[in-house]
């Protein structure tokens, strides 16, 4: 089993630098594959209400556990609040039922997932949630992401999550915050990638002992499978010859060598796999290391090119604008 070393965030708490993502991961195969991931190694699952396999993950890890193949406090446990709970009545709330979907007691991290608040929709109507209400219409919610934030921030005191994580925040919004925030957000996490490689705002988040975990960390490759023009119009990050030069150097697959340019950098990873031996595989990027002029040539396949857009969705929200 490789080691995997972990990154310290700013209030004493270490995260793994490798975890498993649980986008996509389908209901039917959702606990077989948490089970089977951690009986390869991995201990952080980053999970959202969204996603829709939260009760499905929560059963992996309770058979991992009942089986003897690790302890509750060995595991990194992370999930999000979805845009339609911005509201700081409702942040309380649908945190428990997603502990209570995953049957546990904290979340080792809990994530503001994007910086946009929609309109309440109660979760007996329609859940997992979605981008839209119930009458599948696009409806913003007043609240204000200082009040989110510090709803979060409640919830940290509590005890009910153990991690402040933001996400798909830039560089003025993560500036603001730090205007009211009580506890600064241990973590930040973005669509990160060599064709986005987003070098200021990873540099104002290490200044502000922020860090950060990377999703998307093979590039055009999921938003393919989401029938997404720009991701079908791109080289694959798999085909890029200077990350196949490089993979070929060191006897490693592209994948290991897009994991390795984020975790040699201390950026955290979420990457996933239905197969074991790409498990094995993508958990294993921390036992070798790039030179830096191999750092530096993926880094500067940079093209600003980001997939994770809402308006890449047909969504009028270009909160990257």
């Amino acid at each position: 089993m490789p080691s995997v070393p972990s990154v310290k965030l700013n209030n004493g708490k270490e995260m793994p630098l490798v975890g498993f993502g649980l986008w996509k991961v389908d209901n039917a195969t959702c606990a077989d594959t948490v089970y089977n991931a951690i009986k390869v190694g991995y201990r952080l699952f980053d999970g959202a209400c969204d996603y829709g396999n939260e009760k499905e993950s929560g059963e992996g890890v309770a058979r991992a556990i009942k089986d003897g193949l690790v302890k509750r406090e060995e595991l990194f446990i992370v999930s999000k609040l979805w845009n339609s709970f911005h509201d700081k009545e409702r942040v309380g709330p649908i945190c428990k039922k997603q502990l209570e979907d995953w049957g546990v007691d904290y979340f080792d991290l809990y994530y503001i997932h994007f910086p946009i608040a929609l309109k309440y929709v109660d979760p007996s109507v329609k859940y997992p949630p979605s981008w839209t209400d119930e009458n599948d219409e696009l409806k913003p919610s007043k609240a204000s992401y200082q009040d989110t934030y510090t709803a979060m921030e409640e919830l940290y005191d509590q005890g009910l999550i153990k991690a402040i994580g933001i996400s798909n925040v830039q560089g003025s919004l993560l500036l603001d915050i730090e205007r009211y925030a009580k506890h600064m957000p241990q973590v930040l996490q973005i669509e990160h990638h060599p064709y986005l490689t987003q070098e200021p705002l990873v540099g104002l988040c290490k200044d502000r002992k922020i860090a950060i975990t990377a999703y998307s960390s093979f590039g055009p490759q999921s938003f393919v499978e989401l029938d997404m023009t720009s991701a079908k119009d791109t080289e694959l990050l798999f085909d890029n010859k200077t990350v196949k030069s490089i993979a070929d150097k060191h006897s490693k697959s592209p994948a290991q060598v897009l994991l390795r340019w984020a975790t040699q950098r201390d950026i955290a990873v979420i990457p996933k796999s239905n197969n074991k031996d790409r498990l094995a595989a993508n958990l294993d990027v921390c036992s070798f290391d790039l030179k830096e002029d191999e750092i530096k040539s993926i880094s500067e396949l940079d093209r600003g090119l980001r997939f994770n857009n809402p308006v890449n969705y047909g969504l009028p929200l270009p909160i990257f604008a």
